[in-house]
């Protein structure tokens, strides 16, 4: 009995180890290219016609396209902090845009990937936009990542007019903002001041990914690529100028689907690939005011600034051939919230000590279920305020305002239509399936289907609070201050 006893228990033992290999024995490189204000019909393989992207195509066809995937929110900050730590932003108090005259930023007491990872003995670097707070304590640096190469917020936020040239000292952007800043880790190296700086910008961090990938070959890494473009003010390097049948928007786009072909190449020359979660997506919709110098989201209905669904869906590509089949589209619904909680299955790695949002799409991912994860998604923007829920294949909207153009045509070339607000004066009901554009509500015809949403409001409400209601959450985290 002794020795069985032994036998039994070595065996235990033995079982028990392998689990632990399976999840730590070369751990999987981790790579997120985020864009700035990408339309959903911005890759050929989400529809475009007119802006040829050959590597994110062949990705796509090589791994998951993903038609119904969200970010976190419709605009730049919230989107970042969903993605990075797997919360909805208003959880950890992060909403809109970070401005450069404003004193907060992602606090220290929330663990973003980079975090998660670099525990794990992961290399993390980001190359491209942070934007969740420019004053060190806020850096990527205090954060998980070990380099950190670009600039701290929207390359916009700077004291140059549309036409590309600096503003006097009375104009009201130099007035509101400072000389663009660019980065290395916690030093400013340079100022980003003309338009031809920022045609430099797609260039110059794509050879940083590469780089780090180079010098990180023999060890696990995540690399974070949140290319600035294609925000306004777009610009573009030589080589890809007047390269697009869509002017220069489609030659930013072609850029950016270079760089990622560039970053591909780097993977199969040293036989990283297969071993690689490779994740393509962007933080919000288009920028729509911005006419021929903003994306497309067509089928979808308005863009960036909206819980409409061009503000939040986006494309997306997934590519990981050691673990997931390719050649597939799926269109359950996921969120940016959703790739934190994912990766920690992928590696092994307990979820953050703070409670947060997302749950993993793992299954979805590799085939095993098509059900959503979530009861329903929640569409947040301004400062708390609860705009829509999707809810299967049902996006509900509450009472709310947003902007449009009403029809109008963005600016051209630089410069900026002003949107006109309207009003959403009753609950509206839609049916994605059948209706993607969102053009018919339905509330009238599914009563049931409208309560069943609020329910599922009113529960999140208490959770998370909702300023349209004047309801105070009781789970909201602050978000991190200096004195």
């Amino acid at each position: 009995m002794r020795i069985l006893s032994i036998l039994i228990s070595l065996l235990f033992l033995s079982s028990c180890n392998t689990k632990l290999e399976s999840k730590t024995s070369n751990p999987p490189n981790v790579i997120i290219v985020f864009t700035d204000d990408q339309g959903y019909q911005d890759l050929g393989s989400f529809g475009s016609p007119n802006i040829s992207t050959p590597h994110l195509d062949q990705m796509a066809k090589e791994g998951l396209k993903l038609t119904n995937f969200y970010a976190a929110q419709a605009v730049c900050s919230a989107s970042r902090a969903g993605l990075l730590t797997g919360c909805y932003p208003n959880r950890i108090g992060i909403s809109g845009a970070l401005f450069p005259q404003q004193k907060i930023g992602i606090n220290s007491q929330e663990t973003t990937l980079a975090e998660m990872l670099k525990a794990q003995g992961y290399k993390t670097a980001i190359f491209g936009k942070w934007h969740l707070g420019h004053h060190p304590e806020f850096l990527p640096m205090n954060h998980g990542f070990d380099e950190f190469i670009g600039i701290p917020y929207s390359n916009d936020m700077w004291p140059v007019d549309y036409d590309g040239n600096q503003v006097p000292p009375d104009h009201p952007f130099a007035k509101k903002y400072p000389q663009l800043p660019f980065f290395k880790n916690f030093e400013v190296v340079k100022e980003i001041r003309t338009l031809e700086d920022q045609g430099q910008l797609t260039n110059e961090l794509t050879y940083a990914a590469l780089d780090f990938i180079e010098r990180n070959k023999e060890n696990p890494f995540f690399l974070y690529v949140p290319h600035p473009m294609p925000h306004t003010p777009i610009a573009v390097s030589d080589k890809f100028m007047g390269k697009s049948e869509q002017g220069l928007y489609g030659d930013v786009i072609m850029e950016i689907d270079w760089s990622v072909g560039q970053i591909m190449n780097k993977l199969k020359k040293h036989q990283l690939q297969e071993n690689t979660l490779f994740i393509f997506t962007s933080d919000n919709g288009p920028w729509l005011s911005f006419g021929n110098h903003a994306g497309s989201a067509l089928p979808l209905r308005e863009g960036k600034g909206t819980a409409w669904e061009g503000g939040q869906r986006e494309p997306c590509v997934v590519y990981f051939p050691k673990k997931i089949k390719g050649g597939r589209t799926i269109d359950t619904p996921m969120m940016a919230i959703d790739i934190l909680p994912t990766i920690a299955e992928i590696t092994g790695k307990d979820l953050p000590e703070n409670k947060i949002d997302g749950k993993s799409v793992w299954d979805i991912w590799t085939g095993k279920t098509d059900q959503m994860q979530h009861q329903a998604y929640f569409f947040y923007y301004n400062t708390n305020e609860l705009h829509g829920v999707r809810y299967k294949d049902w996006k509900l909207y509450f009472p709310h305002t947003y902007r449009s153009l009403n029809g109008k045509q963005g600016g051209q070339n630089g410069y900026q239509v002003k949107y006109e607000m309207n009003r959403v004066e009753k609950i509206e009901l839609y049916n994605l399936k059948m209706d993607i554009s969102e053009s018919n509500d339905v509330a009238e015809h599914y009563p049931e289907i409208v309560e069943k949403i609020k329910t599922l409001a009113d529960e999140m409400r208490i959770k998370l609070g909702d300023k349209l209601y004047n309801i105070e959450g009781t789970e909201n985290r602050p978000v991190g201050r200096i004195n």
